[in-house]
């Protein structure tokens, strides 16, 4: 029997009615209309942008569970959101919005000997200005809006979107480990290694997850050596359950321990040197 967007909808409301108390469920999922449901997108019409925001912010893990419940694992959650009804009418002007990753990007307190929190939160300082463990949280430095949703497949990246979907359902436990993605420029490198951190966010919420550029993390590596913290540096990043090392081909030309990727193996497991290009994903 084929499945219908206001019987899925419904489903989806029995489902979430359990979750939620009475007066939450009347304010904020009663004014939801079902509009479609295609290639298992279901589509639902909220009544204003602030509307859409509260969705995002409080009930976002509970509507993703739902679909997917509904829908199966591929099930997905988009937006149609009313920007102008002022006159009441049958079709109001609508804009289209999928879900956003803001909350799921976001990662839990750690125990760490340094404060990733200090000067701008876009970059990653020297991890060692300050020592001693405290409890701190790591910028996943993620972009939310490159995700898997919007990730363009077609023939030149279907093989990397399917090894990178594998990865980010079962991080460190597939034969991609670490996954590395090379290619042409402007073929999708970047957003599928931010699409693959934002799905293991949202699938494992304690994890930590973090995107660092190849000139972020070399500024890092030579402080380390200038000042022979190399351990340190080794040391900060296992306590990362996801590693994401963007551009990782400019670490080419380095030799012995002045070449970065002689240290990145060791931030899991002692293991023979790789010679890698593209992204670096552990």
């Amino acid at each position: 029997m084929e499945k219908t967007f206001d019987k899925v909808w419904e489903k989806c409301l029995n489902i979430i009615k359990d979750n939620i108390n009475y007066q939450s469920f009347k304010t904020w999922f009663e004014p939801i209309k079902p509009v479609k449901l295609d290639s298992n997108v279901l589509t639902i019409q909220v009544p204003s942008q602030f509307f859409y925001e509260w969705l995002e912010e409080h009930y976002i893990t509970l509507l993703r569970t739902t679909i997917k419940k509904e829908l199966g694992t591929e099930g997905r959650l988009e937006y149609s959101i009313i920007m102008d009804n002022s006159s009441n009418n049958a079709n109001p002007y609508t804009i289209k919005m999928p879900t956003s990753n803001k909350k799921a990007i976001k990662n839990p307190s750690v125990s760490m000997p340094i404060d990733l929190n200090k000067g701008n939160v876009k970059e990653i300082p020297n991890p060692f200005i300050i020592p001693g463990l405290q409890k701190i949280k790591v910028q996943s430095q993620l972009i939310e809006s490159y995700s898997f949703e919007n990730f363009i497949e077609g023939d030149c990246n279907r093989l990397a979107r399917s090894a990178g979907y594998a990865v980010a359902n079962n991080p460190g436990k597939t034969a991609f480990n670490p996954l590395l993605l090379y290619s042409g420029v402007g073929l999708g490198k970047t957003h599928l290694a931010h699409a693959i951190g934002i799905q293991v966010k949202n699938n494992f919420p304690e994890k930590t997850v973090l995107y660092v550029q190849s000139e972020q993390f070399m500024h890092q590596f030579t402080d380390a050596v200038r000042n022979n913290n190399q351990n340190d540096l080794i040391h900060f990043y296992q306590m990362i359950d996801v590693l994401i090392v963007d551009d990782i081909q400019f670490f080419a030309g380095k030799e012995g321990r002045r070449n970065p990727e002689y240290f990145l193996p060791g931030f899991q497991s002692p293991s023979p040197e790789r010679k890698t290009a593209g992204h670096y994903i552990r």
